[in-house]
């Protein structure tokens, strides 16, 4: 197999006619760098992409949903629906919204507002860290669920590592606030208008975000009642 053919990844057909970015490509499968291949994996040519835009219809609500949405984001100060939205994608029976950063709260506040959509409930949202999208780096996933219609989608918002740097929600869902924290905490996002956006699991002076892809894996000596565990790599040793 080389870089030069499509390759399936979890069964899925990889090619430019998918509508599918690639952000990376890996080769082998366990991430040896330093020695031999003795794995049989080593010519494997594995692409790291991300979903482009679906195309129509979309199937069961979600039509609706969108449709409703692009009729409440009408045009303010030359800014509508086009320009909030970035794409919307739907996978395996589950609908993202991707919302520009800058959007975010006024497609928030549509969304749980709007007699058609009324996703009145944020079950919190969740970080994830992709080293290789250049310029966005970190997304910030919120699932909305519509008590009234018996509805779930989610939003995707993007933000650079340089500019770590989200709307925050807590005027809109005020139960996002742990779980922004949480996220600020594990991932580094900076969720601005927040009240209180301090760390709630890693002590206040902690350096790092831990859950970035690119954070060392052990190797951190803890510190517990004033003793200090060895790091996990460090704490037998056999002869």
């Amino acid at each position: 197999m080389t870089g030069e053919h499509p390759t399936r990844t979890g069964g899925e057909q990889i090619g430019p006619e998918t509508g599918r970015e690639q952000i990376d490509v890996r080769r082998g499968m366990f991430g040896a760098r330093d020695s031999g291949d003795t794995s049989g994996y080593g010519r494997l040519v594995r692409r790291i992409t991300l979903p482009g835009s679906s195309p129509r219809p979309y199937g069961g609500y979600f039509d609706d949903v969108a449709d409703a949405l692009d009729d409440a984001l009408a045009p303010t100060a030359g800014e509508g629906f086009a320009d909030a939205v970035e794409k919307i994608v739907v996978f395996r029976d589950e609908m993202t919204i991707h919302v520009r950063r800058e959007h975010l709260p006024r497609v928030a506040l549509t969304l749980r507002n709007d007699a058609a959509l009324r996703f009145e409930l944020c079950l919190g949202v969740s970080g994830v860290h992709y080293p290789e999208e250049t310029g966005r780096e970190l997304h910030a996933v919120y699932a909305l669920m519509s008590i009234t219609h018996n509805r779930r989608v989610r939003l995707e918002v993007t933000a650079p590592e340089s500019d770590p740097h989200i709307p925050s929600l807590y005027a809109i869902y005020p139960t996002n606030d742990w779980h922004e924290r949480e996220t600020y905490d594990f991932f580094g996002i900076r969720f601005d208008g927040h009240p209180a956006l301090t760390r709630i699991e890693m002590p206040d002076d902690w350096s790092g975000h831990p859950q970035r892809k690119d954070y060392p894996l052990g190797g951190i000596p803890v510190e517990y009642k004033g003793a200090t565990i060895a790091p996990p790599d460090e704490r037998r040793a056999y002869s």
